[in-house]
């Protein structure tokens, strides 16, 4: 039983980890190797100096709705471990952790539309720009935390706390 609730508890860290790189780090979208852009900022490298060069980005409504969507995964998931560990202890036998699967579930669901929503406005998003580009591994690492956030929760709604 310990080995489980290690590997369910490794598994929703990583899950975690996940989520926080892809809102945080910056390749949602390139243009090249030395211009990204991510959520919060629009990068590019000086050659002369090798800084990144960052200013504010888009301002489209959808792209707020994205930012939010993945701040709130963020913030269901971090709620969600942190439930589980409260029911983990607190919980009498033989509980089911609902709560903990429902808030994963919905953390699952805010990555999915923000990932759906960002891959269907992408070219709104930048449109003083050239159509080239690609999309960064944030945002693949996003597609990644959805299933495994849903995964991960249902996982915690079938699991039962033993004696």
């Amino acid at each position: 039983m310990s080995f489980l609730l290690f590997g369910v508890t490794a598994f929703h860290l990583i899950i975690l980890v996940i989520l926080f790189v892809a809102t945080l780090d910056n390749s949602w979208w390139i243009f090249s190797e030395e211009e990204t852009v991510n959520l919060w900022y629009d990068c590019l490298l000086d050659n002369n100096t090798g800084v990144w060069l960052c200013s504010s980005v888009s301002t489209n409504e959808w792209f707020h709705a994205v930012q939010a969507l993945m701040v709130l995964a963020v913030l269901f998931s971090s709620f969600s471990f942190m439930l589980f560990m409260c029911q983990l202890y607190t919980m009498e036998r033989g509980g089911l952790f609902y709560a903990t699967g429902v808030f994963q579930i919905l953390a699952s669901l805010a990555v999915f539309s923000g990932a759906v929503i960002y891959a269907t406005h992408v070219t709104e998003f930048h449109p003083d720009r050239a159509k080239s580009g690609y999309f960064g591994h944030c945002f693949i690492l996003a597609w990644v935390a959805f299933p495994l956030s849903m995964l991960s929760g249902i996982i915690y709604i079938h699991l039962r706390k033993r004696e």
